[in-house]
C-alpha cells in the first residue's frame, strides 16, 4: 500500500506530508483548491513527464516522494527489475525536478523515469485521465481474461512457455548454421585439429590434481636438496675455503705450537672440539641429503605434463572435466558438419514438429478464452449497468493470430464497448472521458477483486457527471472494494465522501501574499461538517447534519456487509 506522500515546492504546495491508511482515503475540498495537484504529484513520482512549470515560483526545485509497503508479488516484481529493496519490503520512490532535468531514485539509488513507469503498474492503479491505468494498455485485457479462467490456463501457458523455449533454441541453432560449403570445410578442419589435440593428451578427469600435488612435492624436495647441498659445500671438505677444510688446516697449524707453550693446550682442545662437531655435522648432513627423494627424470616429465594440461585449460576450460565436455561438444559439431544434409533435415523436422505442438496448444488456450469470454462479458456488463451504464454494449473479442504466437498464445484480445445507444463498439482504451473510464474501471475491479494483485487504487474523476442513485451505487462499490484494497479517492460528492475511513481536506489559503495549497487529515466532526457542505447547503442546519450522519451510517453498514 501507499504509506505516505511527501511534496515540496510543487505548483501551489510549499511542503506537505500526507500519511495514508488502509481502507478508504477520501480527499475533498473547495473547487480550485488544488485537488489535481495531489494526483499530479503521484504521477510525477511514478515517471510522468515533468516540466519546469511544476516548480513552485521562487523555488530552485520540486520534490515528490512516495513510500510503499509492498506485498509478496510486488517485492518479486521489484527484484525482477533489479531495483533496490529494503529488508522490510519498503520502497521509497523520489523524484527531484529542476529547471534543466529530473532525478529519480528508488531507495536512494538512481533509476530512470522509464523504470519508474514500468514499476508503476504493479504499485497502484490510477483511474481518471492518467497514464497509469491498466485498462488503457491493451496487453492487460488478455491477462484479465486469463485471470478469470484461472489455474487451467496457467498450466497450459507454462507448458507453452517450455515448448516455445525449445522451439526458439532449434530456430537459433538453424540460424547459426552456415550454408557456405567452403566455410563448413574450414570449420571441420579446425574442429578435427582441436579434437585430436585433446585426444592426444589422453586426459584423466582427476589427473590435474594428482599431477599438481606430486609436482609441488618434487619442487619442494628439489629446493631442499639444493639447499642442503649448498650448506654441505660450505661446511664440508670438498670446496676450497669450506669450513671443514679451513678448521682442519687451522687445527694442524695450532698443534705445532704444543711443544713451545703449555698454555696453548686448552685452545687446541677447543679447536679440536669444533673440528669434531663439524665432522659430526657433515656426516649428519650427508645422511640427510641421501634421505631426500628427488627423481630428476620424473620431475621433468611432470613439468611437461603440467604444461600440456595448462595449455589445454587456457584453450578449452578451467578443469579437465570441462575440457572433456568441450571435446564432446566439438565432436557433436563435427559429426553435424560431416553429415550436414541429414543434420539439417532432422533439425527442420524438429522445428516443424515443435511448431505444430505450439499451435495446437495455442488453439486449446484460444478455445478456453473464447469459452470464458461469454460469461465474463455478462459479469462485466452487469457490473457496468449497476453503475448506471444502462445502455452499455460490451463484448470481448478473441482473434487468432496464427503466425504471431508467444508465451501467452496467439490470441489478440480486445475489450470493445459502446456506452451510448447507436454508437459502434470500439476498443476500451480509446474511451476519452476520464469519469466514464473511472466508473468502468470500478466495475471491472469489483468483478476481479479477488484476483487483483494491486493493493492501491487511486480514483480521480469517478464522480464526474453522476449524482443521486448512480452516486450511491459508485459509493457502495468503492466501499466494498476498500475492504481488501487501499482506496485513495478525490470526490465532490457527499455519497462517496461518506465512505471515508480517513478523510483529508484540501484547502487553498493566502499566506504572506502567496497562494498555498495544503492537505490535512480532518477529525470526525470536521468530516461531518464537510459532508454537510458537499450536500450543497449554505448553512449547517441540524437537518443537513442529520442527513450527513444518516449517510455515514448507511456507508458504515455497506462496508460491514
Amino acid at each position: 500500500m501507499l504509506e505516505s506522500l511527501h511534496v515540496k515546492n510543487l505548483a501551489l504546495i510549499d511542503e506537505q506530508e500526507i500519511t495514508f491508511t488502509e481502507g478508504m482515503n477520501i480527499l475533498t475540498g473547495e473547487t480550485g483548491a488544488g485537488k489535481s495537484v495531489l494526483i499530479g504529484s503521484i504521477n510525477l513520482a511514478l515517471g510522468a513527464k515533468a516540466g519546469k512549470d511544476y516548480i513552485r515560483t521562487g523555488a530552485e526545485y520540486a520534490l515528490v516522494e512516495l513510500i510503499f509497503s509492498l506485498n509478496d508479488q510486488q517485492r518479486e516484481r521489484v527484484r525482477e527489475m533489479d531495483l533496490p529493496l529494503e529488508n522490510d519490503g519498503t520502497l521509497i520512490l523520489q523524484r527531484k525536478i529542476t529547471a534543466g532535468r529530473s532525478i529519480c531514485r528508488a531507495n536512494g539509488e538512481s533509476i530512470s523515469a522509464g523504470q519508474l513507469k514500468n514499476l508503476a503498474g504493479c504499485l497502484l492503479d490510477m483511474y481518471g485521465q492518467h497514464e497509469h491505468q491498466s485498462l488503457l494498455k491493451p496487453a492487460a485485457y488478455k491477462k484479465l481474461l486469463d485471470d478469470y479462467i484461472g489455474e487451467k490456463v496457467v498450466k497450459m501457458k507454462a507448458d507453452l512457455k517450455d515448448k516455445l523455449a525449445e522451439y526458439r533454441k532449434y530456430e537459433e541453432e538453424l540460424e547459426n548454421q552456415n550454408s557456405d560449403e567452403a566455410v563448413r570445410i574450414r570449420e571441420a578442419k579446425l574442429l578435427t585439429f582441436e579434437i585430436e589435440e585433446i585426444e592426444d593428451a589422453a586426459l584423466n578427469p582427476e589427473e590435474d590434481e594428482q599431477v599438481e600435488k606430486r609436482y609441488r612435492k618434487l619442487v619442494n624436495a628439489k629446493r631442499m636438496k639444493e639447499t642442503v647441498y649448498a650448506v654441505h659445500g660450505l661446511t664440508g671438505y670438498e670446496n676450497e675455503g669450506s669450513a671443514g677444510l679451513v678448521v682442519g688446516h687451522a687445527l694442524r697449524e695450532i698443534k705445532t705450537l704444543n711443544d713451545f707453550d703449555e698454555d696453548i693446550v686448552p685452545l687446541i682442545g677447543q679447536l679440536t672440539d669444533i673440528d669434531d662437531l663439524l665432522n659430526d655435522f657433515n656426516r649428519a648432513m650427508a645422511q640427510y641429503e641421501d634421505s631426500l627423494e628427488f627423481d630428476e627424470e620424473e620431475f621433468v616429465q611432470l613439468e611437461e605434463r603440467l604444461n600440456t594440461l595448462n595449455h589445454l585449460k587456457d584453450k578449452y576450460g578451467d578443469t579437465i572435466a570441462s575440457i572433456l565436455k568441450v571435446q564432446e561438444a566439438k565432436q557433436q559439431a563435427l559429426d553435424k558438419l560431416n553429415n550436414y544434409e541429414a543434420y539439417m533435415s532432422v533439425l527442420r523436422e524438429k522445428i516443424d514438429k515443435q511448431k505444430l505442438e505450439i499451435l495446437a496448444l495455442c488453439e486449446e488456450i484460444s478455445k478456453l478464452r473464447k469459452k470464458a469470454a461469454g460469461p465474463l462479458t455478462k459479469k462485466l456488463k452487469a457490473a457496468m449497468i449497476d453503475l448506471n451504464f444502462l445502455d452499455v454494449e460490451f463484448t470481448i473479442s478473441v482473434e487468432e493470430q496464427n503466425e504471431d504466437f508467444s508465451a501467452d498464445g496467439y490470441d489478440r484480445v480486445e475489450f470493445l464497448i459502446s456506452t451510448n445507444p447507436g454508437e459502434a463498439l470500439r476498443p476500451l482504451w480509446q474511451i476519452a472521458s476520464g469519469g466514464e473510464l473511472s466508473r468502468i474501471m470500478l466495475a471491472f475491479k469489483t468483478v476481479f477483486a479477488d484476483k487483483d494483485e494491486t493493493d492501491t487504487l487511486v480514483f480521480d474523476e469517478i464522480d464526474t457527471g453522476i449524482s443521486g442513485k448512480t452516486a450511491w451505487k459508485v459509493s457502495e462499490k468503492l466501499g466494498r472494494l476498500s475492504r481488501n484494497h487501499q482506496i485513495i479517492c478525490i470526490t465532490h460528492l457527499a455519497q462517496i465522501a461518506a465512505m471515508a475511513d480517513t478523510h483529508f481536506m484540501i484547502e487553498k489559503n493566502i499566506i504572506k501574499d502567496r497562494t498555498v495549497t495544503s492537505i490535512r487529515e480532518i477529525t470526525a466532526d470536521e468530516s461531518l461538517g464537510e459532508l454537510a457542505r458537499l450536500l450543497g447547503s449554505g448553512k449547517l442546519t441540524e437537518a443537513v447534519l442529520s442527513n450527513a450522519r444518516e449517510m455515514q451510517e448507511t456507508a458504515r453498514k455497506v462496508k460491514e456487509v
